[in-house]
């Protein structure tokens, strides 16, 4: 460094300090959620279509990893989810969806009753690591009658991921601060 290099001008920061969103997460940030600080380790961002663009973060408390879905479709819609073996929603489903080309209207996991709401076709791509180019999937959106969701996710032919949360409000997500 050299002795003038303390007087340059910093490059102001894209978001405001004072009044950080929901909307402003990325990589690196922290916040605090259910009693929990959490750090977001990973930034993804899913192409719907139609201009529809949503974003996922996969974060950790220390203790467990979940990720954080943040969709603003009018309204923002935020999830809180865990990943979960397909075959414990059901030993059967991955057949199912292969051989009928869909999942079933409805499930049941955990004693909860969940109706499929969406079927999204869409792109992924991991922001953290640079991605320029996207990966193709299906998602299927359930949800139940008290905010609990699942969402079952297909990659390529064989690939499946499931994961089961739930619907928080925005505010629920408090202390956002830049990394």
């Amino acid at each position: 460094m050299g002795v003038f290099d303390i007087f340059k001008k910093k490059e102001a920061p894209s978001y405001d300090a004072t009044n950080l969103q929901i909307q402003d997460l990325k990589l690196g940030y922290m916040f605090d959620y259910d009693l929990s600080s959490w750090i977001i380790e990973a930034e993804y961002e899913y192409d719907w279509g139609d201009d529809c663009f949503s974003k996922e973060y996969k974060i950790n408390n220390g203790s467990e990893t979940k990720y954080m879905a943040v969709e603003d479709d009018d309204e923002l819609i935020v999830t809180i989810t865990s990943k979960l073996k397909l075959h414990a929603i059901d030993e059967d489903l991955k057949s199912y969806i292969l051989e009928h080309d869909t999942p079933p209207k409805k499930i049941k996991y955990q004693d909860r009753k969940y109706f499929l709401e969406e079927e999204c076709p869409g792109y992924f791509r991991d922001l953290g690591k640079g991605d320029t180019e996207w990966t193709e999937l299906i998602s299927w959106d359930y949800e139940d009658d008290t905010d609990y969701v699942i969402c079952i996710e297909q990659w390529g032919a064989q690939r499946f991921e499931a994961s089961e949360g739930k619907c928080i409000k925005a505010f629920e997500i408090t202390n956002i601060l830049p990394k």
